[in-house]
């Protein structure tokens, strides 16, 4: 790459116009975020196809902000004249007529239901209607927004300048580490240059596309994109410095060294971004939205920091010279002991008695993963944030005086010839509360009809109501259920769907590439039986830290697949870095030499991307989204295990016990093969 004296100079022009081209268009990815419920819900389910109607009705997407008025004692004619006079200052931002303030049976609660836009606007509107209910409000009344416009009014509040927070910690993390790493006052610059340089030129990209191509990015994206392409951009500049490192010992010429040193590591790190971007592609077979979204984007990020890292790296690294790495400069001829170090007694260590230690590990792993039995999957409404959000109160109130589902109601979408039809039927549906008057579409061809469950919308008795709808509704026709609880199942199955699908894909596509890699096909076995064994273990430790530590009653839905995902992926590559290294020294020796020295040369450099990536994951635990939280304490949980255990013990380990077996079905080279041919001889006399 580095051929010419006159390259890096050019590249790094390059990459100082590409960078200044993409800063202010990576600042409008925001703007590229198409926020709502269409990112939480599963192609092609009725859910999914009654959202897409929305259009078709007067004021288009309606999302209704319910406001709960509570009165312990009763309510009283000023609690009265309060809704009565927020429901006329609401008026002229609602999308429809306001109906009357209902009262409960109990006379205990009110209840005003203003209709707004479920577009772009629906928070602002959403603050509007929280500032209106607080004004004025008489002694001793609780007043609270619930409904879809204040659950969107909370996740705003929630994430207001959250990413600006989040990437300042993510540096500061990563600063921290690279630091400790090469305890160089400059050198650590260089991993983050590179990884703030490919955030913007991927948030850049990404906005192009989703303006000019169709592109669908969700809300949460951009957090989880920032946390993998500054922690995998990370990685690969730490191992290309370290091969850097190595090279100008043995090259007196900078240049070569580096010409050395890229062909020595595109190998191992191409085959990483292969591996963690087809991956993601494996997302394209998800029915759930989110999951289907995120796999291009990631993908996107992942040959982004390939790219800047094989590139500007290289380019500014050679042009600063050997004094980058002051106090600790690699000089020509310097002579370093590969067999010493931590790691080189760790592997001394591992080598004594490698089945033995290959066993212990594997008993930890397995119980770390029996801390996953009795795990609960699904989040309700209350712990959706991190934080109880107050439209979550709201609901509880309305629990308590209304019917359950009516801050929430589904809706029955049909042809307007049917619609009387569709809504005699769903009043015989054991679980209704109530069917409300239909709404004809703009073109008049369809109907729309809201039904209240009596049952809270995220309990079971809700779902059986939902789907004894959707078989009362069976012979009517166009009749099509979704959103509130409707929703909530579709996305359930969905994500049932992608788990046994995307699994399978991603194990297939990761076990492949390290075949094509290691020309092997015992070594990839052995090195995903482990990555899995790690997620498995990752998944228990987490669910008791987040079940006695963090207090969530459950995992959210997405994170065992989002999990095993970045887990899976983003775990191999350790493992690939380690044993494509342990190849390259078992073709210059034998295979205990190669698996020694291979772990002695990569511990420090992997253990460093390891914490890196751990931290950059695990800084989405101060997110507000409980689904967030637990993603990323849940990957950084696997990376540790996979980076200080998995990869560290039990991969050398077993590839010490295996022995040349581990690389079947090739076979060593021939004066490797003499080498160990002979140690074997001299050991049996």
């Amino acid at each position: 790459m580095l051929l010419s004296r006159k390259l890096p100079w050019a590249i790094l022009l390059l990459w100082i116009a590409i960078t200044v081209l993409a800063v202010p268009l990576a600042g409008k990815l925001p703007d590229a975020v198409k926020g709502g419920s269409v990112s939480e819900l599963p192609r092609g389910a009725d859910s999914t196809k009654v959202e897409g109607l929305t259009p078709r009705f007067p004021g288009g997407e309606v999302a209704p902000a319910i406001v709960a008025y509570v009165r312990d004692a009763g309510i009283t004619p000023s609690d009265r004249a309060k809704a009565e006079a927020d429901r006329r200052a609401l008026a002229p931002i609602a999308v429809g007529p306001i109906p009357p303030v209902v009262l409960s049976d109990d006379r205990r609660a009110l209840m005003v239901k203003v209709p707004l836009s479920g577009e772009d606007e629906l928070s602002e509107n959403a603050a509007k209607v929280r500032d209106q209910m607080e004004k004025d409000v008489p002694p001793g009344l609780e007043a609270r927004l619930t409904g879809r416009a204040g659950a969107a009014l909370d996740v705003g509040d929630a994430f207001e300048s959250v990413d600006k927070v989040l990437l300042i910690v993510t540096i500061l993390l990563v600063a921290g580490v690279l630091l400790m790493t090469y305890r160089s006052p400059v050198l650590w610059l260089m991993p983050l240059v590179n990884a703030a340089i490919s955030l913007q030129v991927t948030g850049a990209v990404v906005y192009l596309l989703a303006e000019h191509a169709g592109l669908y990015v969700a809300d949460g994206m951009a957090s989880i994109l920032n946390a993998l392409v500054f922690g995998i951009t990370t990685d690969y500049a730490l191992l290309l410095l370290a091969r850097y490192r190595e090279e100008l010992r043995r090259h007196e010429d900078r240049y070569e060294a580096m010409r050395v040193a890229l062909r020595r590591a595109v190998a191992p790190v191409v085959a990483s971004a292969a591996t963690v971007s087809l991956g993601l592609l494996c997302l394209l077979a998800a029915d759930m939205g989110f999951n289907y979204a995120l796999g291009p984007v990631g993908a996107i990020g992942v040959v982004g920091g390939l790219v800047v890292v094989m590139s500007l790296l290289p380019a500014m690294l050679v042009l600063l010279g050997r004094w980058i790495f002051w106090p600790r400069v690699p000089r020509f001829g310097d002579v370093v002991s590969e067999g010493g170090g931590v790691w080189g007694r760790i592997g001394r260590g591992v080598g004594a008695r490698p089945r033995l230690v290959w066993v212990g590990g594997c008993l930890v792993l397995g119980a770390l993963a029996a801390g996953a039995l009795g795990i609960n999957t699904g989040l309700d409404r209350e712990h959706f944030l991190t934080s109880t959000p107050s439209s979550a109160v709201g609901e509880r109130l309305l629990k308590q005086h209304f019917p359950g589902g009516q801050s929430n109601p589904i809706q029955v979408v049909s042809d307007a010839s049917a619609s009387g039809r569709a809504a005699a039927a769903v009043r015989q549906v054991p679980g209704v509360a109530r069917v409300e008057s239909p709404q004809a579409s703009v073109d008049g061809r369809l109907a729309r009809t809201d039904v209240v469950l009596a049952a809270a919308p995220d309990s079971a008795e809700a779902e059986r109501a939902v789907r004894d709808v959707r078989k009362a509704l069976r012979d009517v026709p166009g009749a099509l259920v979704g959103a509130g609880t409707a929703s909530e199942l579709d996305l359930a199955e969905a994500q049932a769907h992608d788990r046994e699908v995307v699994i399978p894909l991603v194990l297939g596509v990761v076990f492949l590439t390290l075949i094509v890699l290691l020309r092997a096909i015992v070594a990839p076995v052995l090195v995903m039986a482990t990555v899995v064994a790690s997620y498995f273990a990752a998944l228990g430790a987490g669910w008791l830290l987040f079940k006695h530590v963090f207090g969530f009653p459950a995992l959210d839905t997405q994170v065992a697949l989002m999990g095993f995902l970045f887990m899976v992926a983003l775990g191999v590559d350790y493992n690939l870095f380690l044993v494509s290294r342990v190849r390259e020294e078992v073709m210059r020796s034998d295979h205990r030499t190669g698996v020694l020295k291979g772990l002695a040369v990569t511990g420090g450099v992997i253990s460093s991307a390891g914490l890196v990536l751990a931290a950059t994951f695990g800084v989405l635990g101060v997110m507000p989204v409980t689904f967030m939280v637990q993603i990323g304490v849940l990957v950084a949980l696997g990376v540790l295990l996979d980076t200080f255990l998995v990869r560290s013990i039990v991969v050398p380990a077993l590839a010490l016990d295996v022995g040349s077996r581990f690389w079947w079905p090739a076979r060593l080279p021939e004066p490797a093969r003499a080498q160990a041919e002979d140690r074997v001889a001299a050991h049996q006399a």
